[in-house]
């Protein structure tokens, strides 16, 4: 149980200190942020630094840091590691880096800056990349709570009655102004995530020795064998460094009153989600014992897995309070994805966005393309998992260019040092993650492990070569105009 209490301390002192390095290497200043000059209403509207916060960790806080974490403790306590360092020298750094330089673009999404950074193909391959994970990320956050409230309701209310009402309840948060339903709703629901995550933890401990959480330990205990590189590192996203957060983090750039408070909001929102990780994933390895009995639950649905673990630590009343913050977390990231969505494609076709009949334009055949899917992964065995890699696979894969498009930012505005390594050696890390996942992979092109392990590290090492002669040439360069 110490590894577990070590892991906290780490992620603190990680935010106290690593935080304010990134921080200083962006170096935020005095200028308008699109909340003030902007302020139209709908989607650049000012809020108070907590409620920022609150709402940006509930737009990324969904399935993913108790689904995916639970899913990589099946690999063991090896687990702490990836959630714990991912998040503070990975995470973190990604979502500050997307939401401030959003936040010095009015605003703009990641395909947005995309192309201002890298070109204009890459930022027609973001647009459309952009906007097939958000529907994904929207259909993960339909089934799930969906699957739980089934569970907890009578008959008549099953599965696809509740998808339906998850549904309507996303076209109104993607239509409104943010201040209107978001804003008044997610402080309240943050506010349920933080007690239902600390009642979980703490069932945990004071079991009187009923639950042990394992120690760290680097060993492999899937029980099928699965490598941990790079599965693990795809399994648990939104725990540790996820891209969907690169859609997220501009919503609120939008929202913040100075750039003064993006290290708390982007930074502290990215640290607390793996917190939140942490705890389910060492709920995950302590309440089943081992991670066998964890991954034969699993196969029956990680709804249930979440419904056994509530109510077997903290009995009925409780168990009903975590599994209603379990429900809320999926439900406040999957109405801003179809927001996010909408946004991106507002970029595209440049829709003006204050003009509601504009807004339905949009949302209504997303949230239609968003209904299919979910009827597919209701109606398939195996549906909610073929859903979910491929939503993993392209959260990483939107993760590592959001840090490539932050790293050259960084040297355009003059980082020739050490500045742009902060998002260079992440970026080049998840270029191997991705890249190895998707050779290696079922649903990728299935090769051999060694050979996909030699290709991901060798497209890594390119980029990471493109990298430096990029940062030389520009360092030389104004050695010359010096």
């Amino acid at each position: 149980m110490i590894s577990i209490f070590i892991s906290f301390a780490v992620l603190i002192v990680g935010y106290l200190v690593y935080s304010r390095v990134t921080e200083k290497i962006f170096a935020p200043d005095g200028r308008k942020t699109p909340a003030i000059e902007i302020n139209d209403g709908v989607d650049c509207v000012p809020m108070k630094r907590w409620k920022a916060f609150l709402v940006q960790l509930l737009n990324i806080a969904g399935t993913g840091p108790i689904f995916g974490a639970l899913m990589g403790a099946v690999f063991g306590p090896v687990v702490f590691l990836w959630i714990v360092f991912g998040s503070i020298l990975g995470g973190a750094v990604h979502d500050y880096m997307s939401g401030m330089i959003s936040s010095r673009h009015k605003g703009a999404s990641i395909a947005e800056l995309s192309g201002t950074y890298v070109g204009k193909i890459t930022k027609w391959i973001m647009r459309v990349f952009s906007v097939v994970l958000l529907v994904l990320c929207g259909t993960v956050f339909v089934t799930s709570p969906a699957a739980l409230l089934d569970k907890l309701t009578p008959d008549w209310m099953n599965g696809t009655f509740w998808a339906v009402v998850i549904l309507v309840y996303y076209l109104l948060a993607t239509l409104l102004p943010i201040d209107k339903l978001i804003g008044k709703l997610y402080p309240v629901f943050g506010v349920l995530l933080i007690v239902m995550a600390v009642m979980v933890i703490g069932g945990i401990i004071f079991s009187g020795g009923k639950y042990t959480i394992p120690e760290l330990s680097l060993q492999n205990l899937h029980p099928e064998g699965t490598p941990i590189w790079p599965y693990m590192f795809i399994t648990v996203a939104c725990g540790a460094v996820s891209g969907f957060h690169a859609t997220q983090s501009p919503m609120i750039a939008k929202c913040i009153k100075t750039e003064q408070e993006g290290r708390s909001i982007f930074y502290g929102a990215m640290i607390s989600e793996a917190v939140i990780a942490l705890i389910w994933a060492a709920a995950g390895v302590s309440f089943y014992g081992t991670t066998q009995l964890l991954h034969e639950a699993l196969k029956g649905g990680a709804s249930n897995v979440v419904y056994d673990i509530s109510t077997g630590v903290l009995g009925v009343f409780g168990g009903a309070l975590a599994v209603a913050g379990v429900i809320i977390c999926p439900i406040t990231s999957g109405d801003t994805a179809f927001r996010s969505a909408r946004l991106v494609l507002a970029e595209t076709f440049k829709l003006d966005q204050k003009k509601i009949k504009n807004r339905l334009y949009i949302t209504i055949p997303l949230l239609a393309v968003g209904g299919l899917l979910t009827w597919f992964a209701m109606v398939n065995d195996n549906g909610f998992q073929i859903v979910w890699r491929y939503f993993s696979w392209s959260n990483q894969t939107l993760a590592m260019i959001a840090l490539w498009v932050s790293t050259v930012y960084l040297i355009k505005k003059g980082k020739y040092r050490f500045g742009s390594l902060i998002t260079a050696f992440p970026a080049a890390f998840m270029t191997a993650v991705s890249v190895t996942y998707l050779l290696m992979a079922e649903e990728g092109f299935g090769l051999n492990a060694n050979i996909s392990y030699i290709i991901g590290a060798a497209v890594s090492g390119i980029a990471l070569i493109i990298y430096f002669e990029y940062l030389f040439k520009k360092l030389k360069k104004r050695k010359l105009n010096e």
